[in-house]
């Protein structure tokens, strides 16, 4: 008996170490909270976030990630990769451009949005906004900011709900 509740010790500590191993360094699931990324991603939508793409690979444009909110690190958002080290943005007539490059965004909820003049993405940080830019905290924000890569929890990859929209993100 007592050989047997050894064995079913070690497995429940091994289950453990794998399920924390698991959720550290390969995915963990989120929840979104709110409508910043509307129309892509819903209030209450379960998404799975992998992680091992950002060990090997910076976040580029059009990454949907979610990064830990630098005011409050144990908060998390979830947002677009709109630029990257060296690139300039700025918003002008409604339109965001990168690099003076006017960029076609059809999964933005409204293009209308207030001017934000021209910043340089630093090295090693991301810019990001939501995809309903008049309802997002997000990068035009002094207290978002420049994220920087260690900031960036990973990629949101799948919606697992509402099951009617379950699927790869875009």
């Amino acid at each position: 008996m007592m050989k047997e509740l050894l064995e079913l010790g070690k497995s429940i500590v091994i289950a453990i170490i794998a399920a924390f191993l698991i959720i550290t360094f390969v995915f963990e699931t989120v929840s979104v909270d709110g409508h910043s990324m509307d129309p892509t991603l819903n209030n209450k939508d379960r998404l799975i976030v992998e992680k091992v793409s950002y060990y090997f690979r910076a976040p580029k444009p059009g990454d949907i990630v979610v990064i830990k909110y630098p005011a409050n690190p144990k908060e998390k958002f979830i947002k677009r990769v709109v630029g990257v080290g060296g690139d300039r943005i700025k918003i002008q007539n409604n339109t965001l451009y990168v690099n003076d490059v006017p960029k076609d965004e059809p999964y933005i909820l409204e293009h209308t949005m207030t001017d934000f003049d021209e910043v340089t993405v630093p090295k090693n940080t991301v810019f990001v906004m939501g995809d309903n830019r008049n309802n997002s905290r997000d990068s035009r924000y002094p207290d978002v900011g420049f994220v920087d890569y260690k900031m960036v929890v990973g990629r949101a990859a799948i919606r697992i709900y509402p099951f009617s929209r379950f699927g790869s993100l875009k």
